[in-house]
């Protein structure tokens, strides 16, 4: 995700030259040995630290990508809001709610800027499908399916990284995909007030790795552990406008490769978005109600921010243009002192639906979603 970030940063002037300032490349921070010197040589950064604490107190930054693991989102946040830096920072920002509130506060009583790597939600489909929901294209919604299946995880010999650990990963699949439905789910129709959730691990043990690790490596052979964290999450949402919803999640699916996307329905239609075919929307829409049809829509130039990377509609745009606008979006919100995009308000709302769903998989029960 740093590698994500960093080419991000690179690519905003080509895409949106009217901003009105341009990113330059200061320091990278790496804890493992040549980690941070090989990146600061292949990307061009300035210099190469290994501890962050020395990019908090560097006068020369101004903005901060974090992209460590869950776990330091709450200490190099607030650290690093707490030194007037402007913020960009992964979901889920870390472990909880609390956690994640803290961020929120550090960046709101520093007052500076801060964005959250909900990248799905800058998909110009998406953004067209929000438009069409809120104009009432399909009318009052009634119910919305939202799915978020990986094989990242499948492989039984898939090393035991801190990725698995409750004390530094966290909620497992909550954090990393639920997380991601979640906010879907509220950018698209609005606040969630209750769920009932269930879980599951279907690895229930893997192999520590014998050295430093990188993305989802494989470790056979070294000494086994118990996964702790959630491989599976299946809820049942209602929503404040009186919607229902199914949020479903899993990082061992096989044969699943980033099968993420939606389906929502209302009283006069339907609209559909798989991530693997980004740039396109299945609509369903009109007076018909039994047998109506549903077009394919080729999102263009006027959806969300696509005519920034393509001419005309049906040219693909892919999952890195989604952090670039993610990065524009987050610079856009330092140059003019207002927030675009999604905001730590939204991790924190987010992580609220999250632990929610923690709640409710120990109770058994319906819990309801905080608002604050």
């Amino acid at each position: 995700m740093g590698r994500v970030h960093t080419q991000a940063y690179a690519r905003v002037p080509h895409h949106f030259p009217q901003l009105a300032l341009r990113p330059e490349l200061v320091t990278v921070a790496e804890e493992v040995p040549g980690r941070a010197e090989q990146a600061a040589d292949q990307y061009g950064f300035a210099s190469a630290v290994r501890d962050w604490r020395e990019v908090a107190a560097d006068p020369r930054v101004g903005a901060v990508s974090v992209t460590a693991p869950n776990f330091l989102h709450r200490e190099i946040g607030v650290a690093m809001a707490g030194a007037g830096k402007h913020l960009w920072i992964e979901k889920p920002v870390g472990l909880t709610a609390d956690d994640a509130r803290a961020v929120a506060d550090a960046v709101a009583k520093a007052g500076v800027q801060g964005t959250v790597g909900f990248n799905y939600r800058n998909a110009p489909a998406v953004e067209a499908a929000r438009d069409l929901i809120a104009a009432g294209d399909i009318g009052t919604v009634t119910h919305v399916r939202i799915r978020l299946f990986s094989d990242y995880a499948a492989h039984p010999d898939g090393a035991l990284t801190w990725r698995y650990e409750r004390e530094r990963g966290g909620s497992g699949v909550l954090g990393d995909l639920a997380s991601h439905g979640a906010d879907l789910a509220r950018f698209l129709l609005g606040e969630i007030t209750s769920l009932t959730a269930d879980t599951a691990v279907f690895v229930p043990e893997r192999a520590r790795p014998t050295g430093t690790t990188a993305g989802h490596t494989l470790a056979a052979g070294g000494e086994p552990g118990p996964v702790e964290n959630e491989d599976y999450v299946s809820a049942l949402l209602r929503f404040a406008s009186g919607a229902r919803g199914v949020l479903e999640a899993c990082r061992v699916s096989v044969g699943e490769q980033n099968s993420y996307g939606f389906e929502v329905h209302g009283t006069r239609g339907a609209v559909f978005w798989d991530f693997r075919r980004m740039n396109e929307l299945g609509v369903s829409r009109g007076t018909t109600y039994q047998d109506q049809p549903v077009s394919t829509v080729y999102v263009g130039p006027g959806a969300g921010e696509f005519g920034a990377f393509q001419p005309g509609a049906a040219n693909a745009m892919g999952y890195d243009d989604l952090k670039v606008i993610e990065a524009y979006r987050f610079l856009r919100s330092i140059a003019e002192g207002t927030p675009y995009g999604a905001t730590l308000t939204d991790a924190v709302r987010g992580a609220a639906v999250l632990d929610a769903m923690a709640r409710s998989v120990e109770s058994g029960t319906w819990v309801d979603v905080p608002t604050a």
